[in-house]
């Protein structure tokens, strides 16, 4: 799986999806239900990414609580692979590796509070 490529007020964000969608030029295609009604559900979230691309840094896309860190400094990951779960509103975030590396550092620990672009785990 690869990354959808956005950009939102000037800052450029790779998004990872949990489940495959198509993407074709400027459009986006998944699979909807018989009756056209788009739903999305808490779980579909889980497993997203959002973070500045080209970073060495995974950055929290959210504020939240670290419920598990998955990765230590030296470990080789790869894409799409568990680094840390977030916590936020009773909503367990999976936050992935956005792509094949060693990690070089982990800036946080289990219970710990973090805000909006604070940096997990460097590369």
């Amino acid at each position: 799986a690869e990354p959808i490529i956005a950009t939102v007020d000037g800052e450029r964000f790779e998004v990872w999806l949990k489940n495959e969608v198509q993407v074709t030029g400027s459009q986006v295609e998944g699979s909807a239900p018989a009756n056209g009604a788009l739903s999305m559900q808490p779980s579909d979230l889980h497993s997203f990414n959002l973070r500045p691309s080209g970073s060495r840094d995974v950055l929290a896309p959210i504020p939240g609580v670290i419920v598990s860190v998955a990765v230590q400094p030296g470990q080789a990951v790869k894409t799409g692979q568990e680094l840390c779960v977030l916590e936020a509103m009773k909503m367990k975030n999976v936050i992935r590796a956005p792509r094949d590396g060693v990690i070089m550092a982990v800036h946080v620990t289990v219970g710990q509070t973090v805000k909006h672009k604070d940096v997990l785990i460097e590369y």
